[in-house]
């Protein structure tokens, strides 16, 4: 996409009053300290780039997460509330993670949200998919006619062995909601479901219809069978809606740690043994 203001519009999605984009700054051009060029140098080379989330609002308002707020610059007013009263937002904070208070930003203008090197999702949400669940702590602004709830699992295998936990983010009605992604938007999977299930042996399932029914269940079709085979339980989804996984978050997640390039150079599924040769 062009260049706008100095950065590099690399999404965006129109919705009625207010633009919503997400911005990159093509390239870091230093610091007068040389540890910190050092690291822009390599952050660069590897194609690592700042991001922003830019919203114009032309008579509207968009919901923010507490801090999320850069700067801004027209006819805006800041407010704050419960979002639709002291036991809905105890109830998403103790549940879902998210914040007590909510922040809306109302009026004409250009707002925008922290830097960060991480990557964003944006999501036109409309009535007819029946809304959004995702991870915790995915959810970072929307646009006015979005309602954040938390969601409680609905049934026991879910909550208990399906590695979300017993409440997830609910995002309703019609809207942009912007979301941080764990992986870039590039690597991230949609799937339509109708039908029929979609197995995962992970956590990387980042989000899905609400429409879709989500379970934790056996790999095979006895426990003998699930115990031995090595899979242990899958989270599936079934139904009639859209899942959307990111394949290539465990690979990150592996790399932050000691040894992570070696583990992933190794055969897929191997368990970490080596064999030892000798020359006689």
């Amino acid at each position: 996409m062009k260049a706008s203001d100095g950065f590099d519009v690399v999404d965006q999605v129109q919705t009625e009053g207010a633009l919503v984009e997400v911005v990159q700054y093509s390239k870091l051009h230093g610091s007068s300290d040389i540890r910190t060029a050092e690291s822009l140098f390599f952050a660069n080379q590897a194609g690592i780039r700042l991001k922003m989330v830019r919203i114009v609002l032309e008579n509207s308002f968009i919901r923010v997460e507490p801090g999320a707020l850069y700067y801004m610059r027209g006819r805006l007013e800041m407010r704050s509330s419960t979002g639709g009263g002291m036991m809905k937002a105890l109830k998403r904070k103790l549940t879902s993670g998210e914040s007590f208070l909510v922040n809306e930003i109302h009026g004409t203008g250009e707002i925008f949200l922290e830097p960060t090197f991480g990557h964003f999702f944006l999501h036109a949400i409309g009535p007819e998919e029946g809304g959004l669940i995702v991870d915790k702590g995915m959810f970072y602004a929307g646009t006015a006619g979005l309602d954040i709830t938390s969601k409680m699992q609905k049934n026991v295998s879910s909550g208990a062995f399906g590695g979300e936990g017993w409440f997830q983010t609910g995002i309703m009605g019609s809207g942009v909601a912007v979301l941080y992604s764990p992986v870039p938007r590039e690597e991230v999977v949609k799937y339509t479901l109708a039908g029929d299930k979609l197995s995962v042996d992970g956590n990387f399932a980042l989000m899905r219809s609400a429409t879709v029914e989500f379970r934790a269940e056996k790999s095979s079709k006895s426990w003998f069978s699930t115990a031995f085979s090595g899979e242990g339980l899958l989270q599936t989804f079934s139904g009639n809606g859209h899942v959307w996984l990111a394949p290539t978050q465990g690979v990150y997640e592996k790399l932050a740690l000691p040894g992570g390039l070696e583990a992933l150079s190794r055969p897929p599924g191997s368990t970490g043994t080596m064999t030892t040769t000798s020359v006689k």
